[in-house]
């Protein structure tokens, strides 16, 4: 499973593992998030040939940010889909602070050009700041009718933020919820990630192989996860990401710099899992038994 695939092999793969949106779209259950990436000149290079490797194997969802490097990773990614946009499934955040009115146009308009390219597949709120989300959804929509972005989206939202949400006029119209999620950080599975699955709104899991989170090292040092990989014949990673997105109903975009990484990446989606193995997942890391306050990094 670690040796080089051919990168049709793994496309096959991820077209085989998709959720879709409300608007009768696809997005592909594994992408590449850019957090942090663009900010070193040095590994800028070999980053932009991660993301290039990346679309090769089929991993068309890129998420990145106007906060990550203030812009930085945007450019990144711009230059690393040039004359591939069509490939891509583009998804960019918004601060807070500017989610609304004229100052929501002028993110998005500021995105776009650091991107390069005259629309978004998908455009998230980072995370709920002042501006009233009546606000905010009425900025979206008038976006979308302007063509500038395909569809809009919330992340780091709880279950009583998106209850909010769906309540208030076009709110229903959110395509999904991006949180933190992976097997050291189960909280969402109390009561988010049931409630988003009721309401037909996908899961976007950022950090899935823990980045970022004191969880890291005991879930890749875990005897019974590096038991299952060697089994498999996969990486620990591998076996993080096919439990992230088992549901069907969770994307997961982990960030990669290597094109190596990115093509173990995409092999996870080669591997099938047995009901006992997450049996033993569930032993080792179990699911929430009351709620808990949502995780963010």
């Amino acid at each position: 499973m670690n040796d080089r695939l051919p990168h049709s092999l793994l496309l096959a793969a991820l077209k085989q593992h998709t959720v879709q949106l409300k608007d009768g779209r696809e997005m592909r259950a594994l992408g590449q998030g850019t957090w942090r990436m663009g900010e070193d000149q040095s590994k800028r290079d070999a980053e932009i040939e991660a993301l290039r490797t990346g679309i090769d194997c089929g991993l068309h969802v890129i998420d990145t940010a106007e906060m990550y490097g203030e812009g930085e990773s945007e450019k990144l990614v711009g230059e690393a889909i040039q004359d591939r946009r069509e490939d891509v499934f583009l998804v960019s955040k918004v601060y807070p602070y500017n989610a609304y009115g004229d100052k929501l146009v002028k993110a998005c308009d500021d995105t776009l050009g650091r991107l390069g390219t005259d629309y978004l597949d998908l455009y998230l709120l980072h995370w709920r700041g002042d501006v009233p989300l009546e606000e905010t959804i009425e900025g979206m929509e008038k976006l979308k009718e302007a063509g500038k972005i395909r569809a809009w989206g919330v992340s780091n939202f709880d279950v009583d933020d998106m209850k909010e949400l769906l309540a208030l006029p076009n709110g229903k119209n959110c395509a999904v919820n991006q949180v933190l999620y992976h097997l050291g950080s189960r909280g969402i599975e109390y009561d988010l990630l049931p409630y988003m699955e009721e309401q037909g709104i996908p899961v976007m899991a950022y950090s899935p192989l823990a980045e970022g989170s004191d969880a890291k090292d005991k879930v890749f040092e875990s005897k019974e996860i590096n038991r299952l990989a060697d089994m498999y014949s996969a990486s620990v990673a591998q076996i993080l990401l096919a439990w992230t997105v088992r549901s069907g109903n969770v994307i997961a975009i982990p960030k990669a710099g290597q094109a190596g990484h990115v093509e173990e990446n995409a092999a996870a989606m080669l591997l099938d899992l047995e009901e006992e193995d997450f049996e033993v997942l569930d032993e080792v890391f179990p699911p929430p038994t009351e709620k808990e306050p949502l995780d963010v990094i």
